[in-house]
């Protein structure tokens, strides 16, 4: 059993911390207020701003990016922070815009963080749909990632990554053995789509949960944005009507505070 801390910062943004490694996922460190363009004539507005500044990080040995063209997972500070990091994993697409220490994997392939004294962590990307049926196009491509290293008791780590429940993502778990699922919800959708959804409601987050059967789930990307339609208690409605072992599962994380799990 290793021991890992993880802190969320606001939004799908958090800091990992585990045997000597410190690994940030989609950087988002901008102040409140400003409106983001994603497309296609969507925006979103930022309400909340980062429970840990930027400049309070500390040294990063990784960002695991899962997709680069939409301010809620890649704002201008979390962009700014990149060159900075030794490793920058995430989509192949994002790869190629970034350049630099980004390396582009696709759904399934994997990576290795690995230094000298520190456990060897396997980074596997994981399917995403972040939208409907036929909306890649639209909304872009987007990547989960399963990170696994020795010791883990319970199961890999899991970050879904920014999507709706799918066949794909349904796969991750008759792939892998999940001890702990850091879940993007918030049901997304904009005025100018309609009922379309681009990342699961919580009900669909519970469903997932149910299929995969971790041990620890941490929900993110619910609160501090206009896009998102469902928030804390949306979620705790869902959990609460979930089986028992789902139920136990669910854990909040505290901005600004880590969180310690064994696993």
């Amino acid at each position: 059993m290793t021991e890992l801390r993880i802190t969320h910062v606001g939004g799908p943004t958090t800091l990992v911390e585990v045997g000597g490694w410190r690994i940030l996922t989609d950087p988002t460190f901008d102040v409140p207020g400003r409106t983001y363009r994603f497309g296609w004539g969507t925006a979103s507005r930022k309400l909340t701003g980062p429970a840990v500044p930027v400049e309070s990080l500390g040294h990063l040995d990784a960002v695991l990016l899962t997709h680069d063209h939409h301010g809620d997972n890649l704002d201008d500070a979390g962009r700014a922070l990149l060159p900075s990091v030794g490793r920058v994993v995430t989509t192949v697409a994002a790869a190629r815009r970034l350049g630099g220490p980004a390396s582009g994997l696709r759904a399934w392939d994997s990576t290795e963080l690995v230094a000298p004294g520190r456990p060897t962590v396997e980074v596997t990307a994981t399917p995403c749909r972040h939208g409907p049926p036929l909306s890649r196009p639209v909304a872009g491509e987007v990547t989960g990632f399963v990170l696994r290293w020795p010791g883990q008791r319970h199961g890999a780590l899991w970050f879904t990554g920014d999507t709706v429940l799918y066949r794909g993502v349904r796969q991750v778990a008759e792939r892998f053995t999940v001890g702990t699922m850091v879940l993007h919800l918030g049901a997304v959708r904009f005025g100018l789509t309609g009922p379309l959804r681009y990342t699961m409601s919580a009900t669909e987050g519970v469903e997932l949960c149910t299929l995969v059967g971790a041990h620890t789930v941490l929900p993110v990307h619910y609160e501090g944005w206009g896009h998102f339609t469902e928030g804390r208690p949306a979620v705790e409605a869902a959990f609460d009507a979930a089986p028992e072992a789902v139920r136990r599962s669910l854990r909040w994380l505290t901005p600004g505070e880590a969180t310690t799990l064994r696993v």
